[in-house]
């Protein structure tokens, strides 16, 4: 997702930019978005990626989530592979509605990175943050207060 902003925030000019009508990704790669090759796809759409394939009985699509553009000529996407997990680069895919069984499937991706039970915020030391310690420390804030007289 943050490769997707990035990204996105590259494509476009800035207002206090170092140039006037080019964007830094244009500036640095000399490449610039169109819209009918890179604006196919939104963060998270589910797809079946079209695979290399013979005339043998072997499945021709594989389920993905889009991630970003390329940025190449082509127009090719870069996808989360629910079969191996991996990124995946293609250049066609057929858009379809999430399937309950990937949902299942980005279930099982989770729980085998151990990340199932979501972000650990940590303080520089390596000690847990929770909800808690955010209300003491606007308590410890209100503490220090000058009085005004």
């Amino acid at each position: 997702m943050v490769y997707n902003c990035v990204f996105w925030l590259n494509s476009f000019l800035h207002k206090n930019g170092v140039h006037a009508t080019m964007s830094p990704r244009a500036i640095m790669t000399g490449q610039r978005i169109t819209y009918d090759k890179h604006c196919k796809l939104e963060f998270g759409t589910y797809v079946q990626t079209h695979e290399k394939h013979n005339n043998s009985m072997d499945s021709r699509t594989s389920g993905a989530i889009a991630l970003r553009p390329s940025g190449n000529e082509q127009g090719g996407h870069y996808f989360l592979s629910l079969h191996t997990g991996n990124r995946i680069l293609r250049n066609n895919w057929t858009v379809l509605p999430m399937p309950n069984d990937m949902v299942d499937a980005i279930h099982r991706l989770a729980a085998a990175s151990k990340q199932a039970g979501g972000i650990t915020f940590t303080d520089k030391d390596g000690n847990i943050l929770t909800d808690d310690d955010e209300d003491e420390t606007e308590e410890a804030e209100e503490d220090e207060s000058i009085p005004v007289a």
